[in-house]
């Protein structure tokens, strides 16, 4: 089984994917660790190493490559914006795409209070970050993060608590599984 949980920061991608992967006893992949992992090497906050990732494309494609080695194995949960895209590249279909999405404000609020940060930092960091990766995304991939198109499911996540949005998907996942 392969699962992608895509979602722009804030909507509850990596809460859900831990929870889902836990359920079903699947390993757990987030590209948004990696990248951090990868800024913390450089010694640079998320928003320095976006811009970064901007003149270095390697970034995301080592990113991306680790992904597909990852999904080849199968029996996971893949976390990233651009997973649904970069497996349907690498002609992998998954079991189940998902994207989670929310309001702006809802994402931000949520932000904040997970890093502890004021809101009005927190909402132009949001969207300092989301206009670089909407530009690299483009230009590496032109891929259109707008375009919802190759996602099975699509859940707007502001419209229900955690165990909701998690009882959604489990939902479909457990159709899956007796087809």
């Amino acid at each position: 089984m392969i699962i992608t949980i895509g979602g722009p920061p804030g909507s509850g991608t990596t809460t859900i994917s831990k929870m889902i992967a836990k359920k079903y006893g699947l390993k757990h992949v987030c590209a948004g660790f990696i990248f951090r992992e990868m800024a913390k090497k450089m010694n640079m906050d998320l928003s320095e190493f976006s811009k970064y990732a901007e003149e270095h494309p390697e970034i995301d494609r080592k990113i991306d490559a680790m992904q597909v080695e990852i999904a080849k194995e199968g029996n996971v949960v893949l976390e990233g914006r651009l997973t649904a895209w970069i497996l349907k590249k690498h002609n992998i279909e998954p079991t189940l795409s998902i994207w989670l999405k929310a309001p702006p404000m809802v994402r931000c609020e949520r932000i904040s209070k997970r890093e502890k940060k004021d809101m009005e930092k927190t909402l132009s960091e949001m969207i300092e970050r989301e206009k670089s990766e909407k530009k690299r995304y483009k230009e590496i991939y032109d891929i259109d993060l707008e375009d919802l198109s190759i996602y099975h499911l699509v859940i707007d996540t502001s419209r229900w608590d955690v165990e909701g949005v998690f009882n959604i998907i489990c939902k479909c996942i457990d159709s899956l599984k007796k087809e």
